[in-house]
């Protein structure tokens, strides 16, 4: 039977990478740098964490919990920054193609986390092409001790791992840079249009690197957390399905407020995983529709948002287009 008290937390942990790659990706697209390299950068990012944890784990003395978190997040950002990086020295200095780049990053992520999974699997010589991390990923998934004994309140607010809450609270913190500090509205100046934020002495360039980096690192935490968290530390490649392009895709649903992608990741992570809780019977087809909703949701979203013409639901006016200054 259908139960709200084990779907919903099931839906929640669904939603964290989905809630991470859209507030990296609106932090992008807000500074006007589309990326679609967004899924192979959470790629890179999870992959950069297993390889952080993995050396850790099976060649570290003792096992310290909080040297086993610190280390996979630590090498996740670097790994996230670089590719921010990579992102920003090819569009924003060297101005090439945004789409085709982004295109680029995520091929390049994928075959760089397959390669390197691959490696990792083989240096242990697993039977199975996976690898398992189970003492990292139950350090992630640490509950609040009380989570257990408070009923059904404990098991919809208290038993996540903490970086459900930390993806909250990025995503509250971005919301209110974006709004209310001079950076956010700089940085949406930059957005909008480069050439009038340039005239006004803002560093278009300076702006664009920070956003990205910082959006691409905090889209790689969301990788990370796939694995550690919701897949209990298994690193099998190509497991991420579709997850980093539906978060670029909630970018658009959550109309660029990334307070807004709490709510609709959490919507989106129920859809997601709405056919395992609708009894279909032996019926095949019919649960391979239910499994269809996020997408056919996302386009009748995407519908419905372009046919509003309000300057609040639209994209920066600068979105994909790089900034020349001559033409100032």
């Amino acid at each position: 039977m259908f139960s709200l008290i084990t779907f919903i937390p099931r839906a929640i942990v669904q939603s964290v990478p989905l809630m991470l790659g859209c507030v990296g990706e609106t932090l992008n697209e807000k500074s006007g740098s589309l990326n679609l390299g967004i899924p192979g950068i959470m790629y890179v990012g999870a992959i950069s964490g297993v390889i952080g944890s993995f050396f850790y784990e099976n060649y570290a003395a003792s096992f310290n919990p909080v040297l086993g978190v610190i280390i996979p997040i630590t090498a996740c950002l670097i790994g996230s920054l670089l590719m921010g990086l990579l992102f920003c020295f090819l569009t924003v200095t060297l101005r090439a193609n945004q789409n085709v780049t982004g295109l680029a990053m995520t091929t390049f992520g994928v075959g760089f986390g397959n390669f390197f999974g691959g490696s990792i699997i083989k240096l242990t010589g697993s039977d199975v092409p996976s690898i398992t991390l189970s003492i990292t990923s139950k350090a992630f998934k640490t509950t609040f001790p009380f989570a257990g004994s408070a009923g059904a309140i404990g098991k919809l607010l208290f038993s996540y791992g903490f970086m459900t809450y930390v993806a909250i609270i990025i995503a509250i913190i971005t919301s209110y840079v974006l709004k209310k500090t001079r950076t956010g509205l700089e940085l949406r100046a930059v957005g909008e249009n480069p050439a009038t934020a340039d005239a006004a002495g803002i560093n278009i360039t300076k702006y664009k690197y920070f956003a990205i980096c910082i959006g691409c690192m905090i889209a790689g935490l969301g990788g990370l957390y796939y694995v550690m968290d919701y897949a209990s530390g298994v690193w099998s490649n190509d497991a991420f399905g579709d997850r980093g392009w539906l978060a670029i895709a909630l970018v658009i649903f959550s109309i660029w407020r990334p307070n807004w992608a709490i709510w609709e990741s959490m919507l989106f992570g129920g859809l997601y995983i709405l056919y395992l809780y609708i009894p279909t019977g032996t019926d095949l087809a019919i649960k391979e529709i239910y499994r269809m909703l996020p997408y056919l949701v996302t386009i009748f979203m995407l519908i419905a948002i372009s046919l509003k013409d309000k300057n609040e639901n639209q994209p920066p006016e600068g979105l994909g287009l790089p900034y020349f200054r001559e033409d100032r």
